[in-house]
């Protein structure tokens, strides 16, 4: 081995092994930036000398080639679902089950969390990840291989130990509370549907065809079941520990149990404190210990008779609202906010919850400090069920909605119609102008790298961005005498505001931040008008003949574009170089398969993304519908559809059409 290679394998080594301390232990000895100095060195060594490639080395976890489809792989042995209890008693009646099922013999019960997340399997050969293959049915799933050597918590080369040469550990992949509330924060932001819980955004994510988004969604792992032919261990308990050694990230919350009372202490204390817990858990799982138990006891046809899940009750709470805020937005709408007393809910401390409107707050009859419901909707967002009326101090004063912009003191509007009250200081209310700032700059929009909320704040603050057209004279030797950016950011910032030029002209209708034309209203608008010239000349009635354009969206349209700082803002994008017509590809004539169809799409798919699905879908002359209603033609339905969706097809006779059906259908 020369120098050159024996340095190579010392780097991996290291990456590797600090890696686990600090992905793993959660213990890192080195700092981030030692850590990155030492992944860029093995990167250009790597890149000088190709003859020393390793698809597992530490360099290739960034993911990088676009996945069009996952294989089908059969399991070794299958992967059985647990039979399910929300009842202690039911669990007590399972205990003793085992008791007569193994004659009095004496046994231990290993108590480990119930991970709300997706499943996984994974094979390792010679202590390296070879495959790594999602449940599925249970006999056969999809390989994820590429997805899941992103995922920075999972060994690609295991420590040194007495692992199998051979062996399967399962385990469940998960999606943080913090990460998990920053996505869907962002997903809200560029209008995308939110991910109902950490358990769909990890299935999501895990399914998504480009293994680089899975990398930026740091998804984690945690591992409880190890198979093999050669276990080091008799019992489940001490393989868990090793496969743990080997650099495997198994619960800290896994823990013996040797009696009833105990797996019943078990229970009662992780009711409470799986509330801490940095990843969502909707349940606990209790297995016998002893291999060879586990085996007397045996399978049913669905699920073995050695193990049974527990699962918790949804969890609500009550707290004290501290006040309501009044929070104006990008469009001017303002927004009530409860400011509660600090309150662990689903993983996460609750702070605020949104009140939505003035209705929402006379519904509820909410007063100056009362105690209030909370529960995450749907495991989602913060949301105010309800009032605890007993609790209410008797002078205790009814909330009342603010008459003035909290900002800039305008007084507000309410249309005929509209449940909300709306600040008409478009031009002059700071979080308007910031708001349509860091709404132009977004990924889904025009695509700025480094322009978000504190940025956009700081340029308006500043006095170099006072609307959108302004970013388009900024340079790097503005830029880099602001506070907070340096040279290098200001560069990434000037050469994104470059590249933004090329971006279609449908998201650069969206990106303008015209009242009501969210992302799909502006794909149709800019298909019907072509170019920005022809919708400026466009009347309201014209504008109203455009599909799914009504007479409020139309007016919205011909106001804003009329609006004569508007007119300055996009004369000047368009002499900027910005895209003011629709391409020669999207001018060619589409498909008409889909024509008159209304499509809602579900789950996760294999052969496409859901954004790709949805440009199909458009260019085949069909519509695009986030929800169900009768007017759905019918729903494209991939793997995980939402139980919810699927009783309202059945319940208004929406069809469901698979992948492959639909592949086939617009041939």
């Amino acid at each position: 081995m020369n120098s050159v290679e024996q340095e190579i394998k010392r780097l991996r080594d290291y990456l590797n092994y600090h890696n686990h301390r600090y992905y793993v232990l959660n213990d890192p000895e080195i700092s981030d930036k030692d850590f990155d100095m030492a992944l860029k060195e093995l990167e250009r060594l790597e890149a000088e000398n190709p003859e020393f490639s390793d698809p597992l080395s530490p360099t290739q976890r960034v993911g990088s080639d676009l996945t069009k489809g996952f294989e089908h792989v059969v399991h070794e042995r299958p992967m059985m679902s647990l039979s399910n209890t929300y009842s202690i008693e039911e669990v007590d009646e399972w205990f003793d089950r085992v008791k007569k099922g193994l004659d009095g013999e004496k046994f231990d019960i290993v108590g480990e969390m119930k991970f709300d997340g997706t499943s996984i399997s994974l094979t390792y050969e010679n202590g390296r990840l070879v495959r790594a293959v999602t449940r599925g049915d249970g006999t056969q799933g999809d390989d994820v291989t590429a997805n899941v050597k992103t995922i920075r918590s999972i060994p690609l080369v295991l420590q040194p130990g007495d692992w199998p040469e051979k062996f399967e550990i399962r385990g469940e992949i998960l999606m943080p509370w913090k990460v998990f509330d920053e996505l869907n924060k962002e997903r809200e932001y560029n209008e995308e549907p939110l991910f109902a819980n950490p358990r769909n955004a990890a299935s999501g994510t895990l399914k998504t065809q480009d293994p680089r988004e899975v990398a930026r969604r740091r998804l984690d792992a945690r591992f409880y079941y190890l198979l093999s032919d050669d276990l080091p261990f008799d019992n489940h308990y001490d393989n868990l520990l090793a496969a743990r050694s080997w650099g495997f990230k198994v619960s800290p919350a896994m823990k013996l149990l040797h009696s009833l009372e105990e797996v019943n202490e078990y229970i009662n204390y992780w009711d409470k404190e799986r509330k801490n817990l940095p990843v969502a858990t909707d349940g606990l799982v209790f297995k016998v210990n002893s291999l060879i138990q586990q085996m007397n006891l045996g399978y049913t046809a669905k699920s073995p008779r050695w193990a049974i899940a527990y699962k918790f009750n949804p969890e609500n709470a009550c707290t004290r609202l501290r006040f309501v805020s009044f929070e104006t937005g990008r469009m001017g709408i303002v927004t009530p906010v409860a400011n509660l007393e600090p309150v662990q809910l689903s993983g996460t401390i609750v702070k605020r919850a949104s009140l939505h409107n003035d209705d929402i707050i006379r519904e509820l009859g909410i007063h100056q400090g009362d105690w209030l419901y909370v529960e995450k909707g749907g495991e989602i967002i913060p949301k105010i069920t309800g009032v605890d009326t007993s609790r209410r101090e008797k002078d205790a004063e009814p909330i009342e909605f603010v008459t003035t912009c909290p900002e800039c003191g305008t007084p507000l509007v309410r249309e005929a119609g509209e449940a909300a009250w709306r600040c008409p200081n478009r031009y002059g209310c700071r979080p308007q102008i910031t708001g349509r700032i860091e709404h132009f700059a977004a990924r889904r929009m025009m695509n700025i790298d480094g322009i978000g909320e504190e940025t956009a704040e700081l340029l308006f603050a500043c006095g170099l961005v006072e609307n959108i057209a302004d970013l388009y004279t900024l340079t790097v030797d503005k830029l880099s005498k602001l506070e907070r950016i340096g040279e290098k950011s200001a560069s990434n910032i000037v050469a994104g505001i470059e590249a933004s030029k090329l971006v279609p002209f449908e998201r650069v209708v969206y990106a303008l931040s015209i009242p009501n034309v969210g992302e799909t209203t502006s794909k149709r608008v800019a298909k019907a008008v072509r170019s920005m010239d022809r919708m400026q000349a466009m009347t309201v009635e014209e504008l109203t003949a455009i599909p799914d354009v009504g007479p409020v969206v139309a007016k919205g349209i011909f106001d804003y574009l009329h609006d004569p700082v508007n007119e300055s803002i996009i004369e000047r994008l368009k002499e900027a170089g910005v895209q003011m017509a629709l391409s020669e590809d999207k001018l060619a004539a589409g498909g008409d398969k889909l024509a008159g169809k209304t499509i809602v799409i579900s789950g996760t798919f294999t052969h496409h993304s859901r954004d790709e699905y949805k440009d199909i879908i458009e260019r085949e002359g069909g519509k695009n519908a986030g929800s169900i209603s009768k007017k759905t033609s019918f729903v494209l339905a991939g793997e995980n559809m939402g139980p919810a969706k699927l009783e309202k097809c059945k319940t208004l006779g929406i069809p469901i059409v698979s992948e492959s059906e639909f592949l086939d259908m617009i041939k």
